[in-house]
């Protein structure tokens, strides 16, 4: 028995058949968000570690400690943002043209061995060796989002994105949650910080080896997939997997729900990362908790982020699923939950004293929290926009997105400014369907119009 399903000028094939089920495309998606939560945590164990890195009074004298560096916390921090900008572009036309398997293989293992080295970097060549290692950490996490997203947009069908997706990128709250009490009580006990740097590192290449024995580019390659879960998939994606299709940069940096996609990712990441790198240091300073306490309740917010965007995700594909509303509402449903209410509460915060530490907590949960709507959203629309351009898209955002980190300190009414303006502008810009710029042929058959006759292509032919 099957159904066909109209929505968005594109119809779907579904079926009550063992497709439905576990596949091969699950598994992708869990390597995929299994890396998301290690990269997650790769990129913010610094954060509270740095604290008992800098600290004059270590828990065992044997741990290296180095009080003068306290002045270039921030310097050692923000270096990581100084090479993730870099490749992403680039990296997602290399994930669309040559494939993104041996690319994110290969920048996640380096990752990995500079994560291993940056405490024996710290003591050979001082905080610059470790601004060094972030920086290469930083270079060779950039391929990570423009690569899940090549490899979403193939695997994953459209009825099922907002689900996968939100599995795959809501490691991201997850890998914080894990990584920030872990990495706190670590770098507190006899062990000492630079094990939190070991553990992460050996984790990145344990990872690494199982990405290149059974992950895989596409359906059409995996040597694993049925023949009934490949045709489900490629009945409702659209990308041009036999050939490469050049990048229509004109159409894309002109067409207005890419701009309502990149300014959103711009808004978000200033709030997220600003959120993810201060609070920490704001409770610490502010709200008095010492670093064991700090690191555990710095990770709440995140609890908060990843449970709510897994409430939120299988309703945005039900509404799309059940025709409820298009492809593009959901996504602006979504993403306005994800950006507007957090806006109201971060912009409460300058209402509240330091004497007030449980209200303010609670706000700053849920802040983050509810900005898990935001995986349901901008987040993963690209592939709705244009499924083959999607990871170059994702690069194109990230770059943007990430190149205004020396902003992170504002204070957070104008970080909860910045979510209203973004979310009512991707409200304004958005789209669910599928670009016309998206597929060459597509593009060969727009609409043309003869200036001597004033006849459209169509009507040209017809006169043939």
């Amino acid at each position: 028995m099957s159904t066909v399903i109209e929505k968005d000028k594109e119809t779907v094939e579904t079926s009550n058949s063992d497709t439905y089920g576990l596949g091969v495309r699950h598994l992708q998606c869990a390597l995929l968000g299994i890396i998301v939560i290690t990269i997650a945590g790769m990129r913010n164990i610094l954060n509270v570690a740095v604290i008992a890195m800098v600290s004059d009074s270590p828990p065992n004298e044997n741990i290296p400690t180095y009080p003068n560096w306290a002045s270039k916390k921030n310097l050692m921090l923000s270096s990581f943002f100084w090479g993730y900008v870099v490749f992403q572009v680039l990296a997602g036309e290399l994930a669309k043209k040559y494939g993104p398997k041996l690319l994110l293989g290969v920048s996640i293992f380096i990752n990995s061995i500079f994560l291993l080295l940056l405490p024996y970097f710290g003591a050979q060549f001082g905080y610059l060796g470790v601004i060094a290692c972030r920086v290469i950490q930083g270079l060779t996490q950039g391929p990570l989002q423009p690569c899940c997203h090549n490899l979403l947009s193939k695997w994953v069908p459209r009825q099922e994105r907002a689900r996968m997706g939100n599995f795959v990128y809501s490691g991201a709250p997850l890998g914080v949650l894990i990584a920030l009490p872990t990495a706190g009580a670590i770098s507190s006990s006899s062990v000492g910080w630079p094990v939190v740097f070991y553990l992460y590192g050996s984790i990145g290449i344990l990872w690494t080896i199982l990405w290149f024995v059974f992950g895989s580019e596409s359906p059409s390659v995996s040597k694993m997939i049925s023949e009934e879960e490949k045709r489900y998939i490629q009945k409702s994606t659209s990308v041009h997997e036999e050939k490469t299709v050049p990048t229509p940069w004109k159409a894309i940096f002109t067409s207005a729900p890419v701009y309502a996609i990149l300014i959103c990712h711009c808004g978000q990441n200033w709030g997220y990362f600003t959120m993810i790198t201060e609070t920490p240091s704001y409770m610490d300073k502010i709200l008095d908790f010492n670093l064991a306490s700090n690191s555990a309740l710095s990770a709440l917010p995140y609890l908060a982020q990843w449970i709510v965007s897994h409430l939120l995700s299988p309703i945005a594909d039900l509404l799309i699923l059940r025709q409820v509303v298009s492809v593009g509402s959901s996504r602006k449903l979504m993403n306005s939950i994800g950006t507007l209410v957090p806006a109201v509460a971060l912009i409460s915060l300058m209402f509240l004293g330091s004497d007030q530490p449980a209200l303010t907590l609670v706000i700053i949960v849920i802040a983050v929290g509810v900005n898990g709507g935001t995986y349901c959203g901008f987040n993963i629309n690209h592939m709705d926009i244009s499924p083959t351009h999607a990871g170059t898209l994702m690069g194109i955002g990230n770059t943007i997105g990430n190149s205004q980190k020396q902003l992170w300190n504002i204070v957070f009414v104008t970080t909860g400014i910045v979510y209203v303006i973004t979310g009512v502008m991707y409200i304004l810009l958005g789209s669910g369907e599928e670009q016309p710029w998206n597929k060459l042929e597509d593009r060969d058959e727009l609409p043309f119009q003869d200036r001597k006759t004033n006849s459209t292509l169509a009507e040209i032919k017809t006169k043939e």
